[in-house]
């Protein structure tokens, strides 16, 4: 990465996020330049403008709103070319539907990832529109500071992704909401109740992410038969009841991404 150029158009919390673990990974801030006309500053060393500058980019993510994708590709048409790898991280906005606004864009890539990509930590929907091999490998020396890569092998997946690993995020943080208000409901202080339930899902997301062992097989490993946690796990096993609510979260945000794109193809 040390001599490629990426241009931002849009830094929002998301484009934020993703600048920001690049930043931390050890990127040269000289190699970013961000677009956005709303971003009070950038952080030290990257270019902050208000308008695309008349320049080639090895890179470009784009980062906006997906109602804002017209005057985006209007900007970005005068400076993309068959050798700009165009980055999209537009929930329900199809490849299809950006290479129809930049018809002189050479590969288009979408990518789903979610705020921990901020600390390295992101899974990263990947599906791409001609990519060959270098161009492939350029993009995964890019993202690799950000996270995991998942290679999907259909563009239709990605509304999945998006329920799953792009708002996954926020279910999770309900979850430790819900945890903490839980904890706070049986005597503990608030703030106490919500540190205790951070550390704790903390701790288990970590333990998860090292070792081979299934979720369910971990769970199993800290049930003891007729115990506290098994009381517990009956409430959210009866009728199925977690899986249920889980499963019909994920198909609500699955649904609105494909009805996003639809309203795009418009």
């Amino acid at each position: 990465m040390p001599d490629k150029t990426i241009l931002i158009l849009g830094c929002g919390n998301m484009g934020g996020a993703m600048l920001a673990g690049w930043l931390a990974a050890g990127i040269d801030p000289a190699r970013f330049t961000v677009v956005d006309p709303f971003l009070a500053e950038a952080p030290a060393g990257v270019r902050l403008l208000r308008e695309v500058p008349p320049e080639r980019f090895d890179f470009i993510l784009l980062g906006v709103k997906p109602q804002s994708v017209d005057q985006a590709a209007a900007a970005l048409s005068s400076v993309i070319d068959d050798s700009t790898i165009l980055l999209s991280i537009l929930a329900g906005t199809e490849i299809a539907s950006l290479a129809a606004r930049l018809p002189g864009a050479g590969p288009i890539v979408r990518v789903m990832p979610n705020l921990s990509a901020a600390i390295g930590k992101s899974p990263l929907g990947l599906f791409a529109h001609g990519l060959d091999d270098a161009a492939k490998a350029r993009l995964g020396a890019l993202l690799a500071p950000l996270g995991t890569a998942e290679w999907l092998d259909s563009e239709s997946q990605l509304d999945a992704v998006t329920a799953l690993a792009g708002s996954g995020p926020a279910f999770v943080y309900r979850f430790i909401d819900a945890l903490a208000a839980g904890g706070a409901d049986l005597g503990l202080d608030a703030e106490q109740a919500r540190r205790l339930a951070v550390a704790m899902v903390e701790g288990a997301a970590r333990l998860a992410g090292s070792t081979d062992l299934a979720p369910g097989e971990l769970a199993r490993r800290v049930t003891s038969p007729g115990g506290t946690t098994a009381a517990g796990l009956a409430v959210l096993d009866a009728d199925q009841a977690l899986m249920q609510l889980v499963a019909a979260t994920l198909r609500a945000a699955r649904d609105r991404g494909a009805a996003m794109a639809a309203e795009a193809r418009r």
